[in-house]
């Protein structure tokens, strides 16, 4: 126990030291204390992704006006310059996401939104070419949220080195995060978040970090390690304030045991079109499967655990999805040659495009894991808009009655 409490003496110290390097103003909003029990009610949410860290596939013509070679949010700053990126993301941050969608993700019966941003917006690290300025408009989410009645989760999506090598962390490639300093470069941006957000009557958790890729390489003690540095940062700004853990792609019941009895959150995400045999499936297996993760892993959790990211779709067709220069599994022009179907009418545009049947199955796997996530403490769809995404763009499925409203309504009940 002593030596705990040396480690973390230590890593406040240094956090403090990189912080002041960091230079990120501490502004706190409004102190109130946030009203959600994870282990007694049930998220209905969304994600607001592709907003305040881009994503090739959710806003491809940020992407496509850049030029070659840009697949990232690190390589579109650094190929555009800092003048012209700032211009060109100020412009999508101030259009992308408004008050009006909190109106409308309220009147879908949600409580919680969860918003993505980078390490960079918080604790940008000299000689990168990431721009900030992300945070005016986080805190006008949260004024928004507040207005529409919604609580919010942030999640801290990127971190220094790439966490996991996806584009979504900002740095496709190689995983360098747990290299040289980059943890606790990464507990300094956290900090940022805690200190800035936490004592908010609307924020009601942090996540310490989306999809660490303990499969690809993140050493697993060592995010445990971290997992416990930013819950002590976490709490000494807010005793009550939640903190939400990934599974880091492993099954959310083998963190049994870990932070048992800290009040922390385990999140999970599911999807079935990234795997040649998921895609593979009918209908009636991609509903047994959404089902046989609830019954099976989610119920078995000591903690409380939600679905933070899930898709309506069931291919992987959607253009830039699998990343840019990459195509689709699903048509047997990426990592495979055997085509399992057509992306013609699902690699853009609306779910209105559809099939009847297409529709129909896109409906049924929508109610099976609303079923199955809210067996225990509920879900966060990913993700609320995108420049035309079939299966994947909540407002549009809400449009075209392919996603419930209320998240209550049954055409296909009781399917787990």
């Amino acid at each position: 126990m002593l030596v705990k409490r040396l480690q973390n003496a230590l890593l406040a110290l240094s956090v403090a030291a990189v912080g002041a390097q960091a230079g990120v103003a501490r502004v706190r909003l409004e102190n109130r204390a946030a009203s959600f029990d994870y282990k007694s009610q049930i998220v209905r949410g969304v994600n607001l992704g592709g907003w305040l860290v881009t994503e090739p596939w959710i806003t491809p013509s940020i992407y496509d006006k850049a030029g070659g070679g840009v697949v990232d949010e690190w390589t579109l700053t650094k190929t555009l310059g800092p003048d012209e990126a700032r211009k060109r993301l100020s412009s999508h941050w101030s259009s992308f996401i408004s008050q009006d969608d909190f109106s409308r993700i309220a009147q879908a019966g949600l409580n919680h939104v969860r918003i993505p941003i980078g390490y960079w917006a918080l604790a940008p690290i000299e000689g990168e070419p990431y721009i900030d300025g992300q945070l005016e408009f986080l805190d006008k989410a949260i004024n928004w949220a507040r207005g529409a009645g919604l609580k919010v989760i942030i999640d801290l999506h990127g971190a220094p080195g790439s966490q996991n090598g996806f584009d979504n962390s900002g740095h496709r490639g190689a995983i360098q995060w747990q290299q040289g300093n980059t943890v606790n470069q990464t507990v300094v941006a956290f900090d940022v978040l805690a200190k800035r957000y936490i004592q908010s009557d609307v924020v009601t958790a942090i996540e310490a970090l989306n999809e660490p890729f303990v499969p690809g390489g993140v050493n697993e003690d060592g995010l445990k390690n971290y997992y416990y540095s930013v819950l002590a940062d976490l709490r000494s700004v807010n005793p009550n304030a939640a903190l939400v853990m990934s599974d880091a792609f492993q099954d959310v019941d083998s963190w049994n045991g870990f932070m048992q009895g800290s009040d922390v959150v385990m999140d999970t995400h599911h999807y079935e079109v990234f795997d040649n045999g998921l895609l593979a499936m009918g209908i009636n297996d991609h509903v047994k499967t959404a089902c046989a993760l609830g019954t099976q892993h989610l119920v078995k959790s000591d903690k409380p655990v939600v679905v933070g990211e899930w898709t309506g779709a069931l291919t992987d067709c959607a253009k830039y999805l699998n990343g840019i220069g990459n195509a689709a599994r699903y048509d047997g022009t990426y990592l495979s040659s055997t085509k399992l179907g057509d992306c013609s009418n699902k690699a853009t545009g609306s779910s209105a495009n559809l099939s009847p049947d297409e529709k129909a199955n896109t409906r049924r796997y929508i109610e099976a894991q609303l079923e199955a996530w809210e067996m225990k403490s509920g879900w966060l769809f990913w993700t609320w808009k995108t420049e035309g995404a079939p299966g994947w763009d909540m407002q549009d499925l809400l449009a075209q009655g392919l996603f419930p409203n209320p998240p209550s309504d049954r055409q296909y009940p009781k399917q787990c």
